[in-house]
C-alpha cells in the first residue's frame, strides 16, 4: 500500500518480521518501508516522521547526481557499455539497423528517416540482448555457487530497482539498465535476488549471504549507486 507522510510518498509492506526496515532506494529515490504485520498504519507513519530529515537528505543527493541528457541518438552523444564510455556515430543505410562498437566509437546504423524514438528502441533491444547474453553465462555460476536457484528470468526497463524478485514463484527480472554499467554490478544485482529468494528482507541473515559469496557487495553497490543516471523525464 502507499501512505504520503509529510508530503513524501512511502511504499508499505508488511512482513513477518520483527523491526521496521525504512529504504531510500536509487536510482530516484523513492522510499519504501518494511513493517510487522501487527503494526497499525498510525505507528508506521509516527515512525516515517521520525526519519523524514534523514529521507529528504537522501533524497537531495540522488537528485544532484548526475545524470544523462536526453538521447537524441545523433552523432557525439555517448552510450555506454559495460561501463565504458562511446561516443556514438550515426551512419546511414536502407538494409537494416546495426550498431557496433569500434575502438572508443559505437557506430550506429538506421535509416535515415528514422525518429529519435526508433532509434532509441531499437538500442534498448540491442542493450537486451547484451544483457541476456551476460546473464545466460553469470546466472548459473551464482546459482551453482549459493545453492539458490531461480524459476526462470526476464530483462526489464525499470526506473527505480536495478532488479526485483517474486519469492512465492522464485522468478527475478534484471534491469536492462545494468547493461550500460560494469560487469560487477550485474554480478551483484543477480547475487542479491537470488538471496532474496531465501531471504524476504535486508537483515542480518541478507547480509551474511552477500558477505559470504561477495565479500566486496558494499562497494560495488556504492560504485553501482554513484554513477551516472539515465536519463528520466520530468514528472
Amino acid at each position: 500500500m502507499k501512505m504520503d507522510v509529510a508530503g513524501i510518498s512511502v511504499k508499505i509492506t508488511k512482513k513477518d518480521i520483527k523491526n521496521m526496515h525504512l529504504y531510500v532506494k536509487p536510482p530516484d529515490g523513492h522510499v519504501e518501508v518494511s513493517a510487522p504485520r501487527h503494526l497499525s498504519d498510525e505507528s508506521i507513519s509516527m515512525f516515517i516522521r521520525t526519519r523524514v530529515g534523514w529521507i529528504k537528505k537522501q533524497q537531495e543527493k540522488f537528485r544532484e547526481q548526475p545524470r544523462q541528457t536526453e538521447r537524441e541518438y545523433v552523432s557525439g552523444e555517448t552510450l555506454y557499455v559495460w561501463g565504458k564510455q562511446f561516443f556514438l556515430q550515426i551512419e546511414y543505410s536502407n538494409h537494416g539497423n546495426t550498431l557496433t562498437l569500434s575502438g572508443d566509437k559505437a557506430i550506429l546504423t538506421v535509416r535515415k528517416e528514422s525518429t529519435a524514438q526508433q532509434r532509441e528502441n531499437y538500442v534498448n533491444e540491442w542493450y537486451r540482448e547484451l544483457l541476456k547474453a551476460e546473464i545466460e553465462k553469470r546466472l548459473p555460476k551464482w546459482e551453482k555457487l549459493t545453492g539458490l536457484y531461480c524459476s526462470g528470468w526476464q530483462t526489464k526497463k525499470m526506473s527505480t530497482k536495478w532488479g526485483t524478485c517474486n519469492t512465492k514463484t522464485g522468478k527475478i527480472w534484471i534491469n536492462l539498465q545494468l547493461a550500460k554499467k560494469p560487469f560487477e554490478c550485474l554480478d551483484y544485482i543477480l547475487l542479491h535476488e537470488l538471496t532474496h529468494l531465501q531471504v524476504k528482507d535486508h537483515g542480518p541473515e541478507f547480509l551474511a549471504i552477500l558477505d559470504e559469496y561477495m565479500p566486496y557487495w558494499r562497494e560495488v553497490k556504492k560504485q553501482l549507486n554513484d554513477s551516472t543516471l539515465d536519463y528520466l523525464p520530468e514528472t
